[in-house]
């Protein structure tokens, strides 16, 4: 009979996930994650097969907690559009009470890390972006259904606007920038969006 494992598999997942966002696919090496993980080399390899397996799995994870907070916080089924964005676009780039500073979001980080130079963390980074756009997509055009949002919005332009300045504050987060100066930038954003229908005026 097999012996049971004698750890948390998620929890070993989740742990791997923190300690590559925070130094990167290149930079993790194995026995970082052996410390981490409290597994040896050995049992690393026994169940994750690998380092990059390892970290696609945790990639997946980080990718399903954070749509699920994403989709949760774009939600403008009870309020207005633009607070809803502008929320959302704070909660990017402010660090929660007792996190890390500076660490950015995984997937912006790994885009920029690894680029188009892996296949398989490349298709996981485009799913991703993808995700965020369709939900940018379908809260403004739920601004645009109320007339808090004008009747003749480039929706597919703005969501590409709104998209690549999501993107420039996650690295800005990352290196540190004053999250005054990131406010300004996303309060421009949203002004922006240009003015409410006049049917709502």
């Amino acid at each position: 009979m097999a012996r049971p494992r004698q750890f948390d598999e998620k929890q070993a997942v989740t742990s791997a996930t923190e300690l590559f966002w925070r130094r990167g696919y290149h930079a993790t090496s194995v026995r970082d994650l052996g410390d981490e993980l409290k597994l040896t080399p050995s049992s690393l390899y026994r169940t994750f097969t690998d380092k990059h397996t390892l970290f696609l799995r945790a990639l997946d994870h980080y990718r399903a907690t954070e749509s699920t907070q994403a989709r949760r916080r774009l939600d403008a089924s009870d309020r207005p559009v633009r607070e809803v964005l502008r929320e959302w676009m704070l909660w990017l780039v402010t660090c929660p009470a007792g996190g890390t500073t500076g660490r950015g979001c995984f997937v912006v980080n790994t885009a920029t890390e690894l680029g188009t130079t892996d296949d398989q963390v490349h298709e996981r980074i485009e799913a991703a972006f993808t995700v965020t756009r369709q939900a940018l997509q379908e809260v403004l055009a739920e601004g645009r259904k109320r007339g808090e949002l004008s009747a003749d919005l480039d929706i597919d332009g703005a969501v590409e606007s709104l998209f690549t300045t999501v993107l420039g504050l996650r690295v800005r987060e990352r290196a540190g920038h004053d999250l005054e100066r990131l406010t300004t930038a996303i309060d421009l954003a949203i002004r922006a969006l240009g003015a409410a229908s006049a049917q709502s005026a």
